[in-house]
């Protein structure tokens, strides 16, 4: 990857365009999913297939700067509300996933909360803010299963420093319903299963399978750097790989996932654990 990426100094939109934008493509995507009506995978919680594939977990509240901890205490509410729509969804040959299709809008009259949201590249709040923590857990279970991504947004601002990062910058999926979704699709022979929970420290997750994968996988990045752009802020650049090993012979093969570019909401000077 080259060292000096440019990338354009963000605009901002006003509100209102924001806002009828938004309903534009709310629409346009709902009449995408009435069209494709009958491809999309449903929950089955009568069904628990008997291999487990990959499993994860997330930390539920985590001290941010400059955000009041009652956005997050909100946000496991949200979560809860959304992962009971998810949970045991079984995705069979052909089939596609995709997380608001099952979860659908979240509104005050379902019970979601103000939680933490992203808003032309500043920290704000909205109701059922929170949820991206639920497309980064898929979207990193996913990554190691042999399931087709062909729907994943990522923010394009990095928020928060890294502190107590457990896998590589960008390997996250952001939502906003609906249009920013996360999808994939079951192109094998094969069953998978979503499994989602909480207690109270952490959000869990484990994609199941029918059947054993004859392989294992592992994702890892290179190429990671920063760069001040002419227009003064900083920006972090990354390439995500998957290497696929088979498990008769330990052969390798790598497979490019992402290259990731995002404008920096802090300095990268700064000290990473304070």
């Amino acid at each position: 990857m080259p060292q000096n990426v440019t990338i354009p100094k963000p605009i901002h939109r006003g509100k209102l365009r924001s806002f009828f934008g938004k309903e534009y493509f709310i629409l346009k995507r709902r009449i995408l999913w009435w069209l494709k009506r009958k491809s999309f995978a449903k929950q089955n919680l009568h069904v628990e297939l008997p291999f487990q594939i990959f499993s994860h977990h997330s930390l539920l509240l985590r001290p941010l700067k400059d955000v009041d901890m009652h956005l997050q205490h909100n946000k496991v509410t949200n979560l809860r509300l959304a992962i009971q729509h998810l949970n045991g969804i079984v995705i069979q040959p052909g089939e596609i996933f995709s997380i608001w299709k099952n979860v659908g809008r979240p509104s005050k009259s379902k019970g979601y909360l103000k939680g933490l949201t992203l808003e032309n590249g500043k920290i704000s709040s909205g109701t059922g803010g929170g949820l991206c923590q639920l497309g980064n857990l898929i979207y990193w279970m996913v990554l190691h299963t042999p399931l087709t991504i062909n729907e994943r947004w990522r923010h394009g601002y990095d928020v928060f420093p890294d502190v107590n990062r457990t896998i590589p910058f960008a390997c996250g999926a952001t939502l906003s319903y609906n249009y920013v979704d996360l999808q994939f699709t079951n192109t094998t022979t094969e069953q998978y299963q979503i499994k989602l929970w909480l207690d109270d420290t952490h959000l869990y997750g484990s994609i199941l399978a029918n059947k054993p994968l004859t392989h294992s996988c592992e994702i890892f990045e290179t190429d990671h750097h920063f760069s001040q752009q002419w227009w003064g802020g900083y920006t972090r650049h990354n390439r995500i790989w998957k290497r696929i090993i088979t498990n008769e012979n330990g052969e390798t093969n790598d497979e490019l996932v992402s290259e990731n570019n995002a404008i920096m909401m802090y300095s990268p000077l700064i000290d990473n654990k304070s």
